[in-house]
């Protein structure tokens, strides 16, 4: 098993990395983060029109590129690096995996081909009030009525939710208790009863919103997958989001690094270079360390991600596989989380008084690595998680 990219995949990172050091830029991340909708609508044009990056891990068959989580990898860790504002995350790792893993054939040729295009974004409205991940905390309900559903609840912490246009709603039968019950529904954003509001975060990189569900009509044909068994494939969904957020995670604190190493050369402290001392080394080197350990830990959940996307396709993963790449992708995101948040904060402490201000973009990564850090589960969550499926 090979940790490392292929010709392809460098080829794929080198063209990212091109693109977002011109339009991700600090004083663009600045621009797009103080606006409601959080990015700039031309920019995420270009990005559909031009590159085709929502297309990328979409088959062929509903006019995606057709490429897997090994190829999504390297451009995660570019939009990492450069904080990049898009509603690329939500729409593609949550909401194309989400159609993907649950989605009826009728819904894939609905809504692939247009994400693909660009034409539609999507996000998965899964966590409420509570901010826990477990299938426990989802309360929001799907009563049947007639010949459709009726859904009521309160979704917070959306990404992207209160600008995408589709919204894929985990709710539950009246009465059902922890994974039994629960249903993935296909809600267009628009639907009478949807109500989405932008909600104030500390990391305005990335937009969340709450979303409530006041008695929202939908068909049966919302249904995503068998009603009631949509616990196991929204839990597939959320690993793979989880191993591609680890890639993001790599790429953030790899830039801390080299922002504190780039200032450590050049600031200048009782006549030498700060970058001399040996304790601002000592940091440097840790910091290094945590990036390099953190990529190796990344690479492999998207290798068994990578895996597991072949085997859905071909009639699903053995209970074994599945469980080893769920323990891959929480073993990843938790060390990752960790490694970018102490990145963040060192780089910042090797900047100094200039790493506090608003003027630097450290503080973009700090607030990216926090809210990261939560989003998707806590480290905590995600080692409970990893003792669980190895029942320790």
């Amino acid at each position: 098993m090979e940790l490392t990219l292929t010709d392809d995949q460098q080829e794929l990172r080198r063209g990212a990395r091109r693109f977002l050091a011109a339009e991700s830029s600090p004083d663009k991340v600045d621009a797009a983060m103080k606006t409601e909708r959080g990015y700039d609508p031309a920019t995420w044009q270009r990005i559909c029109e031009e590159l085709g990056w929502p297309a990328l891990t979409i088959p062929e068959a509903y006019e995606g590129i057709g490429l897997g989580p090994r190829e999504l990898y390297p451009l995660m860790e570019e939009m990492g690096r450069h904080v990049a504002c898009a509603p690329f995350f939500s729409t593609v790792c949550l909401g194309v995996n989400a159609l993907l893993c649950a989605g009826t054939e009728a819904q894939k040729q609905a809504h692939l081909p247009a994400i693909a295009a660009g034409e539609r974004t999507a996000t998965v409205a899964y966590t409420e009030p509570s901010g826990r991940w477990d299938a426990s905390a989802i309360k929001a309900t799907a009563t049947r009525h007639g010949d459709g559903y009726v859904l009521r609840g309160h979704k917070r912490y959306v990404l992207d939710g209160h600008s995408a246009d589709l919204l894929v709603v985990a709710a539950r039968a009246p009465g059902s208790t922890g994974e039994n019950g629960v249903s993935l529904f296909v809600v267009p954003a628009t639907t009478a009863g949807v109500t989405r509001t932008w909600l104030p975060t500390m990391d305005q990189t990335r937009k969340q919103a709450d979303v409530v569900l006041d008695g929202v009509r939908v068909p049966a044909d919302a249904v995503m997958g068998e009603p009631g068994a949509g616990w196991a494939p929204l839990a597939r969904t959320l690993a793979l989001a989880v191993t591609a957020l680890a890639a993001e995670q790599v790429g953030g604190a790899e830039a801390c690094l080299e922002l504190a190493v780039e200032y450590a050369k050049v600031r200048k402290q009782f006549g030498r270079p700060i970058g001399s001392f040996q304790a601002i080394k000592h940091k440097c080197a840790d910091m290094l360390l945590l990036v390099e350990s953190a990529r190796s830990a990344a690479l492999y959940a998207s290798l068994l991600a990578a895996e597991a996307v072949e085997a859905l396709g071909a009639g699903g993963p053995s209970a074994g596989a599945s469980a080893a790449f769920a323990e891959a992708a929480s073993s990843a995101k938790a060390y990752c989380s960790e490694a970018y948040f102490h990145c963040a904060g060192e780089s910042i402490q090797i900047h100094g008084g200039i790493g506090f201000t608003w003027e630097h973009p450290a503080h973009l990564y700090f607030k990216r690595a926090r809210s990261s850090q939560t989003l998707l589960g806590s480290p905590a969550y995600h080692r409970e998680r990893v003792a669980s499926l190895m029942d320790l």
